[in-house]
């Protein structure tokens, strides 16, 4: 099977039903999406398809032909950061960093079909994506900052 990750096509040679987690951490060694609680409750997992965000421990590769995937590696890289992982650097949001990929990726896609989220709308949203270390007040900070930037406020 054809995957495109990150802008780069990959061939791929697993069995349809794998999730597209796995194909991504053993096949592809890109390891942003982490695992999490394997049943798509967590967060920790979530990347982009097609511009949306998803579970990918729950997607089977199979259900992907054609598909773009987005991964955190591909939202932005050091030196070049997107403007959300910037707002989360900014409000220093992570503590053990285990769920922010996930976090990151989540936002964005907050972000990409709400640029004025209000705190219900972040929590609604965000609440999916759990964080251990509970630094849920400075991801609604980190998000609504990011907001601004993307509007240029």
């Amino acid at each position: 099977m054809r995957l495109t990750v990150n802008g780069t096509e990959h061939d791929v040679d697993v069995e349809a039903d794998m999730p597209l987690l796995w194909v991504l951490r053993d096949e592809l060694n890109i390891t942003g999406p982490k695992y999490g609680c394997g049943i798509a409750q967590c967060g920790a997992c979530t990347v982009h398809v097609d511009g949306f965000a998803v579970r990918s421990c729950q997607l089977a590769i199979g259900d992907l032909a054609g598909a773009e995937v987005t991964t955190i590696e591909g939202l932005g890289q050091p030196g070049n950061l997107d403007v959300v992982q910037q707002a989360w650097v900014e409000h220093q949001v992570a503590q053990c960093g285990y769920c922010q990929s996930g976090q990151i990726m989540q936002a964005a896609d907050l972000l990409a079909s709400n640029p004025e989220p209000t705190d219900d709308d972040i929590d609604a949203v965000m609440g999916g994506n759990l964080c251990r270390c509970g630094t849920y007040p400075r991801i609604r900070a980190a998000v609504h900052t990011a907001a601004a930037k993307l509007r240029g406020a």
